[in-house]
């Protein structure tokens, strides 16, 4: 399966008898998949209909489509009531000779009301139907459209998200490989600051000291944070190779990556070790920045 992005652009339009039409389709990062269509009045018996088509190709995402419509002039036919305009013309021509009035002219008479009929052509049911199935069809291409774009798009993202993983499986490598970690520098720090505090003159227990020493030794060990980094990039190489509606377990593990790396900044007992672990929290953010854009 592809991995998908949650941003993209889709545009198409068409025409049906008298009419045209252009649906334009804008997604954007979303918890989840919501659809916010705006139709035309009149239009609102196909949402249910545009809405399950969206849920059977996206999973997740905001996403705007907006149907515009557009009506061409429509055509107009005029006919002259025959037998109206007769009947105005012989009562005027009648009043006309009893008032000794010169003749009315016969233009001056189609203004009247009801000589001349014009009427708009009505749009048929069969007419309404193909115009319905167009629109229809015109928001399932342009689903399709969206869809290639954000597949596009994140064949970019596991590209970038391929490259961070590298950059926190080599830092993890680096902090295994610290000498910091190693248990002769523990046991060299710790004597130091033994020596320190016995060369304050007061009196202190071997053994206690042997069991704080132990504890100390404990604390710093980064053994668990570095096994578990090594665990969770390998889960999330398997993920992008998988592809699909990965988003949310990608953030997750994202999540995972930060919690370890803090508890390896605050367990650090060296500048080198915290430099290091300071580096992997920064690329750790910017993965989690870049899954937020994956479905």
């Amino acid at each position: 399966m592809t991995l998908a992005s949650m941003t993209g652009f889709a545009r198409t339009q068409g025409t049906s008898g008298a009419w045209s039409w252009a649906w334009e389709l804008k997604s954007v990062n979303g918890k989840g998949l919501d659809l916010r269509l705006r139709l035309p009045g009149g239009w609102e018996g196909l949402e249910n209909g545009l809405r399950q088509s969206a849920a059977r190709v996206l999973a997740r995402g905001n996403v705007n489509a907006a149907l515009s419509l557009t009506r061409a002039d429509p055509e107009v036919s005029v006919r002259v009531n025959e037998h109206v305009l007769r009947t105005i013309a012989q009562s005027v021509r009648r009043v006309a000779e009893e008032l000794g009035a010169p003749p009315v002219q016969l233009e001056s008479l189609i203004g009247l009301k009801g000589v001349l009929e014009i009427s708009e052509a009505q749009e048929t049911d069969a007419g309404r139907a193909a115009l319905e199935a167009a629109i229809i069809a015109g928001f399932e291409e342009a689903l399709a459209d969206l869809a290639a774009m954000r597949v596009q798009e994140g064949a970019a993202l596991a590209l970038v998200l391929g490259e961070r993983l590298d950059a926190i499986a080599r830092l993890t490598a680096a902090a295994e490989a610290n000498p910091s970690r190693r248990p002769e520098a523990i046991r060299a720090k710790l004597a130091d600051q033994i020596r320190g505090l016995m060369d304050t003159g007061a009196s202190f227990d071997a053994d206690r000291l042997h069991q704080e020493a132990l504890v100390i030794a404990a604390k710093v060990d980064v053994r668990e944070e570095l096994d578990r980094l090594v665990t969770h990039v390998a889960a999330a190489r398997t993920m992008l190779g998988e592809g699909g509606a990965i988003g949310r377990r990608l953030d997750f593990l994202a999540q995972e990556f930060n919690r370890e790396t803090n508890t390896l900044c605050s367990k650090a007992n060296d500048v080198s070790l915290t430099a290091i672990g300071l580096e992997l929290k920064s690329v750790v953010e910017q993965f989690r920045e870049q899954v937020q854009n994956i479905e």
